[in-house]
């Protein structure tokens, strides 16, 4: 099982012409689907004197979440096409926005698939992508003496410590990569430690 996903690392801008109509990408990165109406928002301000804002976002690292949206256009035609962009580039956490200004001349079933292919591929064509592992948080409860033995173990397997109480008892909260718990945790119970998610 892969605990690695591919995103965006920052916003970008794509741009395709056809037949006097305009068609303006944007590329986000999210993390939720809240964070879409707000990108959606700002982009209303921005291009005002635009026709339509058409999206397709996945978010997730199971990119079990995903929506398309043609704000208007003849069904299937741009948000399909969109998000058709997000999943072949093999993405999650992206949100790409396309605003289109009408130049006078319809384009037909056709022609608004393929402009609106063509832009969002035109904006994550300039995205930097990035892996993500997938992590999980984990507690550990140990005494004083096998300090520097869990530290090791924690250190093997690349763990973000996020909080370490010292008392009697010592406790770390920590995150790890998906793929590395078993190992960490068998490593720990040959010790009698006892480690479990949160």
């Amino acid at each position: 099982m892969t605990d690695t996903y591919l995103t965006i690392q920052k916003p970008t801008e794509g741009l395709f012409k056809d037949k006097g109509s305009k068609f303006f990408a944007y590329a986000f990165p999210i993390t939720t689907e809240e964070e879409v109406k707000q990108h959606i928002a700002n982009l209303k301000k921005q291009h005002y004197g635009a026709r339509h804002w058409c999206y397709g976002f996945r978010v997730g690292s199971d990119k079990k979440l995903f929506r398309a949206n043609d704000d208007g256009e003849p069904s299937g035609t741009a948000g399909k096409p969109i998000l058709n962009q997000i999943i072949s580039a093999d993405l999650t956490d992206v949100l790409v926005v396309v605003v289109r200004y009408f130049g006078g001349t319809l384009l037909g079933t056709g022609g608004l698939i393929q402009a609106y292919k063509n832009a969002a591929a035109d904006a994550l064509q300039q995205a930097i992508i990035t892996t993500k592992y997938i992590t999980k948080t984990c507690k550990v409860n140990f005494n004083t003496e096998v300090t520097n033995l869990v530290m090791r173990y924690l250190k093997e397997c690349d763990a973000e410590i996020i909080e370490h109480t010292f008392d009697t008892e010592n406790e770390i909260t920590f995150k790890i990569r998906q793929s590395f718990i078993e190992k960490l945790v068998t490593s720990l119970k040959e010790n009698n430690i006892t480690c479990k998610t949160i």
